[in-house]
């Protein structure tokens, strides 16, 4: 069976781990280094990253690592409301999969 992998930042280290689940908690400069290794496991099948660490170069190198690894990534939304000019990952993802930028109002 295949393990299910979250990767947040610090502040949320206690609420994952107290329920039994694989967790990893990262500072944003360890978040792609971290990714990297998770899904370099043979084991790992589900790997759920927070958004804030989805940043820089791991934004970057997303899509490349989601098409060469097997199992399947998530973005966790961010529990805190992001600024008002960062486009959200569900608008980037829609732009990706349709090459359009649309705009959501929630």
């Amino acid at each position: 069976m295949k393990k299910i992998i979250f990767i947040t930042t610090r502040d949320a280290e206690y609420g994952f781990s107290l329920a039994g689940i694989t967790h990893y908690a990262v500072d944003p400069v360890e978040a792609g280094e971290e990714l990297k290794n998770v899904m370099a496991e043979p084991d790992n099948g589900l790997v759920i990253i927070d958004e804030r660490l989805v940043r820089g170069e791991v934004e970057e190198h997303l899509r490349e690592m989601e098409q060469v690894w097997s199992g399947i990534l998530l973005v966790l939304p961010s529990p805190e409301k992001l600024p008002a000019e960062a486009e959200d990952y569900a608008a980037r993802l829609i732009r990706r999969a349709i090459g359009y930028h649309v705009r959501l109002n929630v």
